[in-house]
């Protein structure tokens, strides 16, 4: 073969490989890629944007400016990003598409990738109205989480079914090794209801909202010990996923 026709096959093929990689979400290899005080905003930001007023212990009494006069919440719970975004970050069209959490609000997939430089600029303007009830560190923590920590859920958990496609016997060894100290054996040691005539189990939640529970799995829960799982492949994480939607719901 001649050489140029060997440079042109080369060059065919680097464009190929840079046209499937631009293309392609975050994935857990970019994650893995961030280290030191990197990995410690990225899975700071995953909890604010849980709830940043449990983790940073802020107290707000009224309802966000931004949040429509029309909808279904009202108060302190309308401040927290997941209020607005969703569980599964796709806003009106993903899992709050209807029902006591639609808002009519976009998700932030469309961010995903984004530079967190400009991501600072958009959480500081006053739709958001954050102030200074964030600091710097928590504005780049937040970005880097909209930026890097968010995925397409679609890809690993069934939209009809609300299923996990992880592994529930690896997922198993998991929990039983991680979790079971605060959930137990049978993920009841909890009972996460606030309502005395109902229980809200590991096995209950994570049926009945698998999006919150891997956002959790992932990322911890604000103001409480437990832990971020993020040091795992993210496939392990849907492992611990599947395995919660095995346990009792009652």
């Amino acid at each position: 073969m001649k050489r140029t026709n060997i440079q042109f096959l080369l060059i065919i093929a680097l464009f190929f490989v840079l046209s499937i990689s631009a293309s392609s979400p975050v994935t857990a290899d970019d994650v893995q890629k961030l280290t030191g005080m990197k990995f410690v905003q990225l899975a700071r930001g995953g909890m604010l944007y849980d709830n940043w007023m449990a983790e940073l212990g802020v107290k707000i009494d009224k309802t966000h400016p931004s949040y429509p006069a029309n909808g279904p919440q009202k108060g302190s719970g309308t401040w927290r990003c997941k209020e607005c975004h969703g569980w599964d970050y796709k806003g009106k069209v993903g899992d709050y598409s209807k029902g006591s959490h639609y808002s009519g609000l976009t998700g932030i997939r469309s961010y995903a990738n984004m530079d967190p430089v400009e991501i600072v600029k958009i959480l500081k303007n006053d739709t958001h109205a954050f102030g200074d009830r964030l600091s710097e560190n928590d504005y780049d923590a937040l970005a880097l989480f909209v930026s890097l920590g968010q995925i397409d859920v679609d890809l690993f958990i069934n939209r009809e079914t609300k299923k996990s496609f992880g592994d529930i016997a690896s997922g198993s060894r998991i929990y039983l090794a991680t979790c079971i100290k605060c959930h137990g054996v049978d993920g009841k040691e909890i009972d996460m209801s606030t309502d005395k005539n109902a229980v809200l189990y590991i096995g209950t939640v994570a049926n009945k909202n698998p999006y919150e529970t891997l956002h959790k799995i992932r990322w911890g829960h604000p103001g409480t010990p437990m832990i971020s799982l993020l040091f795992l492949e993210l496939k392990e994480q849907l492992d611990v996923l599947a395995f919660c939607q095995a346990l009792p719901e009652r």
